[in-house]
């Protein structure tokens, strides 16, 4: 549920600021005090829901209801206010002002809302004290480049839907160990999809350790399980046995998150299957592949299939990569 909110949050900030948008704001009979006062609110409950994302209680959650139906109402009020005004069009400047004024009544009654819940949310934290810490300790580092992947040059162009997807199942209250695919063709976006969800604060606080392993078509068994202890006390001669049960030991009893990006057979995850215990505290392990077939018998869930970008959303991606901004795209 707290996903949910989430999602609504994120969904309505990208309303708000597309409808504060230079190009659009002198088309429109907007408040935008209220407007602005709205989104700080509103990215002050998402930060809230990021950083203390591992101590969700029943009482968080009871919260994260109102704040989904509230987030949900609050986007759903400035669009029927905005497509009013776009069908009104050029009406006598007495007709807008009686529609703003029944604007502002609504956005008020939303933004007291939001500060009763934030009031809430406020109260919960300080009843939990000093011990509220990051959760994000043990984190280990790819095989391939011996950093994190960075989410910086992966830009998210039309997938932000997908993220949430894949982030909603990542952090859902299935605790048994969930394997999940990510399938589609190379070049798709399967490996920025997982980055930007391995590297977002509210998955990183949600899980104990964290480690991501790119594997080549021609890997090395004993080459992955030291990169994923990551551990510079451990011999580079030891056995591929004591890796094994190492490996094995580090997991055990702790909620992980592995991500193991391009895998090519099923033979491979044969091999690494037994190093991961189902410690049934809500583990999971997030594969990318270009192999439906290998997708279907690795997971155990329904593969997630990526999905080609619609014209508008592959310019908007080039354009991010080459100028670094949004541009419209032109019609004629």
């Amino acid at each position: 549920m707290a996903v949910a909110a989430y999602a609504s949050l994120v969904s309505l900030i990208h309303f708000l600021d597309n409808v504060q948008h230079p190009a659009r704001r002198h088309l429109l009979h907007l408040d935008i005090d209220r407007i602005q006062s709205l989104r700080e609110k509103v990215q002050f409950l998402q930060d809230f829901l990021e950083v203390h994302s591992q101590r969700i209680s029943q009482e968080v959650e009871d919260l994260a209801r109102q704040i989904t139906l509230v987030a949900d109402d609050a986007e759903e009020t400035i669009d029927l206010h905005v497509v009013d005004q776009l069908r009104q069009g050029s009406q006598d400047e007495s007709h807008h002002l009686v529609a703003l004024s029944s604007f502002c009544q609504n956005m008020d009654k939303i933004i007291e809302k939001i500060d009763s819940i934030t009031e809430d949310l406020l109260m919960i934290k300080e009843e939990w004290g000093d011990d509220v810490q990051e959760q994000n300790s043990a984190i280990s580092v790819p095989v391939s480049s011996k950093t994190l992947p960075s989410s910086g040059d992966n830009t998210m162009v039309g997938f932000e839907e997908s993220l949430l997807q894949i982030m909603d199942v990542l952090t859902g209250d299935e605790s048994n160990l969930q394997i999940v695919p990510i399938v589609g063709m190379g070049g798709i976006g399967k490996t920025t999809l997982a980055i930007n969800a391995f590297n977002h604060p509210y998955i990183i606080n949600r899980f104990d350790i964290l480690a991501w392993i790119t594997i080549s078509q021609e890997y090395d068994m004993k080459e992955i399980l030291l990169g994923l202890l990551n551990d510079a006390t451990i011999k580079e001669n030891a056995e591929i046995e004591e890796l094994e049960e190492l490996f094995y030991q580090k997991l055990f009893g702790r909620k992980y998150l592995i991500v193991i990006d391009d895998i090519w057979s099923t033979k491979i995850w044969n091999n690494l299957r037994r190093f991961f215990p189902d410690n049934r505290n809500g583990s999971r392990i997030l594969m990318t592949t270009r192999l439906t077939n290998v997708a279907v018998s690795l997971g155990s869930l329904k593969p997630y299939l990526m999905d080609f970008l619609d014209e508008a959303k592959s310019w908007n991606l080039l354009c991010e990569k080459v100028f670094g901004q949004k541009v419209a795209l032109s019609k004629n």
